[in-house]
């Protein structure tokens, strides 16, 4: 009973005259051929009817994943399954006699199906990943590394299934014998660990995110983070040039993250200029007269030296030498200006610590450096207000009788020399 229809096929193909000697060869392919048709019909019925009816469900829903789902091709991966379980189950039917080539054929199909299922994952973590990249909280908590450490576990998986398979053993064989190479793994692997541990933490840590501004100078690195996977962090420079840092080395070396700048309430100016100090000197009334006439300075001049008048008549300074008791000085009025001058633009942020201040003096002349916050944190336009408030710092110099200190240039030297000959 079991094979009748072994006996069917024998009678039908001796109806065709086909000689003894060649029936079981012509069963076997007749039957094979027969089972060719019942997997491309299955195939059919999966790829071009089930497929369109779930795509008229999938239009029906309000829901996004689900077209995702299709359009990533989840479901017709899913469909190349089919003639694959349709041959494992019925091979055995098709070569009933043959069981040395239904193992060889039950083993190609397991490693079809293994790879079919996993391609069908990698899909599915994809989506999922394309889902989740759409909302705002990606920005801060990216999944790539989580997502690409799925996919190698479960490559890792299906690798000890496809082994097993072919040997012909149960896949906890070889979970057990992992246990023994582990070091030996580890060795190997030892580059591939790290960057993947070190993938985890840069995302757990919240050390780097897409779109973040990271500088490594060692890496050549100054730019915008583009990608962050469990072995390299993809950085794009300001000048378009692209450096690849490995993950692992973002964990034992230094890197300066600038979303802190980003995200507080502006950006840092920090920077000095630089005077002659053979320009500074003691305020006469005259000069005092002549600044007074700036309006940023005015208050603070006449309150300052009414201060300072009182100072030395309580102390009954002998004012016949400048250097006697308190005195203004055109660095100490200009240094008021420049503060002055800050708090009265808009482009500054003034609720942020502002001010300047007089740095040790050094071979390039006395510095004034100005530590204040920008309320724009974009590049360009940074660079543009800190310009202009340098440019009118330099040109306003002059007016405080002050000038910059600017290392002689070798036309310096050379117009001194001729000036000297004369």
């Amino acid at each position: 009973m079991k094979y009748n229809y072994i006996n069917l096929v024998q009678d039908l193909l001796k109806s065709l005259y086909i000689p003894d000697s060649w029936i079981d060869i012509s069963r076997s392919i007749f039957l094979l051929i027969i089972l060719l048709l019942i997997c491309i019909i299955g195939f059919y019925i999966a790829k071009y009817i089930a497929i369109k009816v779930i795509k008229r469900i999938i239009n029906k829903t309000r829901y996004s994943w689900d077209d995702k789902l299709f359009s990533n091709k989840f479901f017709k991966r899913i469909s190349y399954l089919i003639p694959a379980i349709l041959t494992y189950k019925l091979i055995a039917y098709v070569l009933p006699f043959n069981p040395g080539w239904v193992g060889i054929i039950h083993t190609a199909t397991n490693i079809y199906i293994v790879m079919i299922v996993l391609l069908s994952l990698y899909t599915l973590l994809d989506t999922f990943s394309e889902i989740y990249n759409e909302w705002e909280v990606s920005k801060y908590k990216p999944i790539k590394g989580y997502v690409q450490l799925i996919k190698v576990i479960l490559a890792c998986v299906a690798a000890i299934l496809i082994i097993a398979a072919i040997l012909g053993q149960s896949p906890l064989i070889f979970l057990t014998g992992l246990g023994a190479l582990s070091a030996v793994l580890m060795l190997v692997f030892k580059d591939a660990l790290l960057g993947l541990v070190a993938g985890v933490q840069i995302s757990a840590n919240d050390m780097a995110r897409p779109g973040d501004w990271i500088t490594m100078e060692k890496y050549k690195a100054d730019g915008d983070v583009l990608e962050i996977t469990l072995t390299t962090v993809k950085v794009r420079n300001f000048d378009n040039s692209i450096v690849y840092i490995p993950a692992y080395v973002m964990i034992s070396d230094s890197f300066i993250n600038w979303r802190g700048m980003y995200e507080s309430e502006g950006r840092r100016i920090k920077r000095a200029i630089y005077i002659d100090m053979d320009t500074v000197k003691f305020c006469s009334p005259e000069l005092l007269e002549k600044y007074s006439k700036i309006e940023l300075v005015k208050n603070y001049i006449s309150e300052k030296q009414i201060e300072i008048e009182t100072y030395n008549l309580q102390n009954q300074i002998d004012e016949s030498s400048p250097v006697n008791g308190r005195k203004q000085s055109n660095l100490g009025i200009f240094r008021i200006y420049m503060q002055a001058y800050l708090k009265t633009l808009d482009t500054i942020n003034q609720e942020s610590t502002l001010m300047v201040r007089q740095l040790p003096s050094m071979d390039k002349g006395i510095a004034l450096e100005v530590y204040a916050f920008c309320k724009s944190k974009e590049w360009i336009d940074f660079e543009d207000i800190q310009s202009n408030i340098f440019d009118h710092f330099y040109a306003a110099l002059k007016y405080f009788d002050l000038a910059l200190y600017q290392t002689p240039s070798s036309n310096n030297l050379k117009s001194l020399i001729e000036n000297s000959k004369l």
